[in-house]
């Protein structure tokens, strides 16, 4: 079986995006970690499939594979990437798409200069629906790990979050904490894992270990969840610049009950074929 493929990156953060409206084949997860190798395979931090929509209020569907082939819920550089693909292989002319996730309906719309804007919907901080074990909703939570207390936001933009504030992300302690966090009891799906430097009310540094793929080097729903945390604790105004190591994302949220918008360019590297 031969697979046609996009390379595409969102500020980084690369994907393998495959149409699945044109082709038909299924997805494993040894498939996922072979196209996501970066030695073995094309190598990815995330797998995308562009769909026929599921539900009647939408254009596409979305699915989310991450480099250990487990599925997600969102991805913001990823429905960026996404909104790139389907213009430029002539699926849609819409100037706003809508897209539905496992989780989620999101809003993809086109901009100058190459900038897309993603409507990433509400974020929530209810600890069921991200999920997170938790008595009861709170602005921040005391999680242990390893005889140590940190302090955490909890957040789901469709997929979880835990978002940690930090003074300086060039000395976070990512690479020890990430996997601790991802995998700790009190998330049960597991969670990506932010850690957020805010710089002014209006700019932010950010690095996220996410959930089912390490570190990389931008991601788009860790960024809304981390301008949702740091609005919640009266840090952040309405619109925030947010450093990732591959480059800035904008991001706006009114706050409680409205959607959060997410700015930002989307790049396609090569297209390919491989066989399976």
């Amino acid at each position: 079986m031969i697979i046609r493929f996009t390379k595409m990156h969102g500020l980084g953060n690369d994907f393998v995006v495959i149409d699945a409206v044109n082709q038909q084949f299924t997805l494993s997860e040894d498939i996922c970690r072979h196209f996501a190798d970066r030695r073995f395979g094309i190598g990815c931090d995330q797998i995308l499939l562009v769909e026929p929509a599921k539900l009647p209020e939408t254009d596409f569907h979305f699915r989310i594979f991450n480099a250990d082939g487990s599925e997600a819920g969102a991805c913001g550089n990823g429905a960026r990437c996404f909104a790139q693909f389907i213009r430029r292989k002539g699926l849609s002319e819409l100037q706003s798409v809508r897209v539905g996730t496992s989780t989620a309906i999101i809003i993809l719309r086109y901009l100058d200069d190459n900038q897309i804007e993603v409507d990433m919907g509400v974020p929530s901080f209810d600890p069921a629906t991200i999920p997170f074990v938790a008595e009861q909703q709170a602005d921040q939570y005391p999680l242990q790990i390893n005889g140590e207390q940190y302090a955490i936001c909890a957040v789901s933009m469709g997929n979880p979050h835990a978002v940690l504030m930090v003074g300086d992300t060039d000395l976070a302690p990512v690479e020890r904490l990430g996997p601790l966090i991802e995998r700790h009891e009190r998330f049960p799906q597991r969670t990506n894992v932010g850690f957020l430097q805010v710089i002014s009310p209006n700019e932010t540094k950010l690095r996220v270990f996410e959930r089912g793929s390490g570190e990389t080097l931008a991601c788009g729903s860790g960024a809304c969840a981390a301008v949702a945390a740091g609005r919640l604790l009266g840090l952040l105004e309405e619109e925030v610049v947010v450093h990732l190591r591959g480059g800035d994302l904008v991001i706006k949220w009114s706050g409680q009950g409205s959607t959060v918008l997410m700015r930002g360019p989307a790049e396609t590297v090569y297209e390919g074929a491989i066989e399976i």
